[in-house]
């Protein structure tokens, strides 16, 4: 399956659902929560949640703070947009967790308005995006990918799993559906000449087929039989595709048929973001 068009009402009505699930989900929490560390290295679960204030307060027009320390010190920051994100983080981090709630829910409930009364002519105008250049319709559905990514973060912290089905989690795959094709054709090696399904067993339920010739291309349907199958489920799948597990630990979990060599090396190859 390959991704489809991104249609504004839903690119908003989603990320208004995901910031709503995120704020009911933080709101359960104990300070003692907040503080954990989290899957993602150097960062508490507070910080995960100063990550997504800062990227909204960036896209608002506000500048990040200047930290004390300098962000690019940090065995964690590896170039200058995480270099960005850590001075939202580092600034929030001394706050409550009430406070860091409070500031959550007043930036996100104002980016939906302005993101609702924007023209159609600004939401799909040409802009920058962390996939590079493309319209500022597309940066949104990366924002809900993003958004929803971390929401999964902190449940996979704190074992609190949920809000992975649904339309939310529907649109993050569809960010995912552009990357297959370069994830099994690049990153795995599939042969010229090669088919491949990749099926997601539930909660949400996909198949992605790719097919190699000359270049790996996603299709909506292969046009012959599989070279090999990989099957998981799409928790495990987003895991492993923003690179928050380590893939040879899961091998279990995943179902090969067809050329197991080559099912093993996609499953061991689907990081593409972290």
């Amino acid at each position: 399956m390959t991704a489809p068009a991104i249609d504004r009402r839903t690119v908003v009505d989603n990320l208004g659902e995901e910031w709503a699930s995120l704020a009911a989900l933080l709101g359960e929490l104990a300070d003692a929560d907040w503080r954990a560390p989290s899957v993602l290295p150097g960062w508490s679960v507070q910080d995960v949640v100063a990550h997504m204030i800062g990227t909204e307060s960036w896209l608002d027009g506000q500048t990040p703070p200047e930290p004390a320390e300098d962000p690019m010190g940090l065995p964690h920051v590896r170039n200058q947009i995480a270099a960005m994100n850590e001075r939202w983080v580092l600034s929030i981090r001394p706050e409550e967790p009430g406070r860091v709630l409070d500031r959550f829910v007043g930036i996100t409930d104002h980016r939906l308005g302005v993101l609702r009364g924007m023209s159609d002519e600004d939401f799909f105008r040409t802009a920058w995006t962390p996939a590079g250049e493309d319209t500022y319709a597309r940066f949104m559905r990366i924002r809900l990918f993003d958004c929803w990514l971390h929401e999964q973060d902190i449940r996979a912290t704190l074992d609190r799993p949920g809000h992975d089905g649904g339309p939310c989690a529907e649109m993050a795959l569809d960010e995912v559906a552009g990357a297959v094709g370069f994830l099994i054709g690049k990153r795995a090696g599939a042969p010229d000449g090669s088919a491949v399904t990749l099926r997601l067993t539930g909660p949400v339920h996909r198949d992605f087929h790719v097919e190699v010739d000359g270049r790996a291309k996603a299709v909506d349907q292969l046009s012959r039989p599989a070279t090999a199958t990989v099957a998981m489920t799409s928790n495990l799948f987003t895991r492993l595709t923003g690179g928050r597990v380590d893939p040879a630990e899961h091998l279990s979990e995943v179902q090969l048929s067809g050329d197991t060599d080559l099912g093993r090396r996609i499953a061991l190859n689907l990081s593409f973001t972290i």
